[in-house]
């Protein structure tokens, strides 16, 4: 009897609650319906690895294959060239990013708040461009007769560079891409993380003299670190993951790079037009899903144990 008592009492505060939310919950609705529709409806999806789908038997009825289209991740040495790549990339990507993203916050919080919005504005323009239209600009800046830069090596008397010919350059021009493009951004972000440090703390280091960088060192840096530390977490979560657009778009695609150029994500997309498998290319998004769980799960650990308070969970 007590236990119904009490099931019936924790039914009636749930009643009473859900009316006296029940305008919130309203507003809450369609983002719910968004999360329910894009994140888990789509998880159904996960048997499309492990199947040989066929268009006619839909999902459900393809015949199960195992692990057999992980194979073609495994076969041969592309794999390792792809992973290599996409790697030290987003290795790259993340601490050059991460870097200047802060250096360009603290001086953005350094000008007046009359011209910050106009830097912002500007910085924050290539964030919008697509990497279509980038590729295009990069074109006219690379293209081996018509090029800027190889006309101004021309004119200089030197010879022309087949660019889109030699892989050794692609490291430098793809990490300037990638930091040109995301720079405003990240800088945006840590900018407002900067806005919401008490002015008492500076008004403080000012009289007891310190200087501006010495205000950046031991205030500005320190109260954005959890904001720093969460960022970095979430972005090595998809180190297996790139920017399809950067390394197809602005490389033109050019099979005479692929050496620096190919990367997980434009190999699953060739193999998925020359093959037309869904099932391979599903593995592979399915690989780079767990290999981000699991790096964001050991990354959040080692944060948690030198410093609890700033891991994720």
């Amino acid at each position: 009897m007590a236990g119904k008592i009490s099931k019936l009492g924790c039914v009636g505060w749930m009643v009473r609650t859900f009316k006296k939310n029940f305008g919130v919950t309203l507003l809450a609705l369609p983002g719910f319906l968004l999360i329910l529709l894009f994140n888990y409806v789509p998880l159904y999806g996960l048997l499309l690895p492990f199947k040989n789908y066929q268009y006619t038997l839909g999902i459900w009825n393809s015949p199960w294959v195992g692990l057999d289209n992980f194979g073609f991740l495994f076969h041969g040495n592309v794999l390792y060239r792809v992973l290599r790549n996409t790697i030290l990339y987003n290795m790259v990507f993340i601490m050059l990013g991460t870097f200047l993203s802060i250096v360009i916050a603290l001086l953005l919080f350094e000008l007046s708040r009359k011209f910050v919005k106009v830097y912002q504005t500007i910085l924050f323009i290539p964030y919008f461009i697509s990497w279509v239209v980038a590729g295009f600009a990069f074109r006219a800046l690379f293209d081996m007769e018509h090029g800027v830069i190889n006309s101004i090596l021309v004119a200089a008397g030197k010879a022309p560079i087949l660019w889109y010919s030699e892989p050794q350059y692609w490291p430098y021009i793809l990490v300037a891409a990638a930091v040109w493009k995301g720079l405003g951004y990240g800088s945006v972000i840590y900018y407002a993380a900067l806005m919401g440090i008490d002015a008492e703390y500076y008004d403080a280091a000012k009289i007891d003299g310190a200087s501006k960088v010495r205000q950046a060192f031991s205030i500005s840096i320190p109260m954005i670190k959890p904001m720093i530390i969460m960022l970095v977490i979430l972005q090595i979560g998809s180190i297996c993951y790139s920017d399809f657009g950067l390394f197809y778009n602005v490389t033109l695609n050019s099979s005479l790079i692929y050496e620096t150029t190919d990367v997980i994500d434009t190999f699953v997309y060739r193999s998925l037009i020359d093959m037309g498998d869904i099932g391979m290319a599903s593995a592979a998004g399915f690989f780079q899903s767990i290999v981000g769980f699991c790096l964001v799960l050991c990354t959040n650990t080692i944060v948690r144990r030198i410093n609890p308070e700033n891991s994720l969970f």
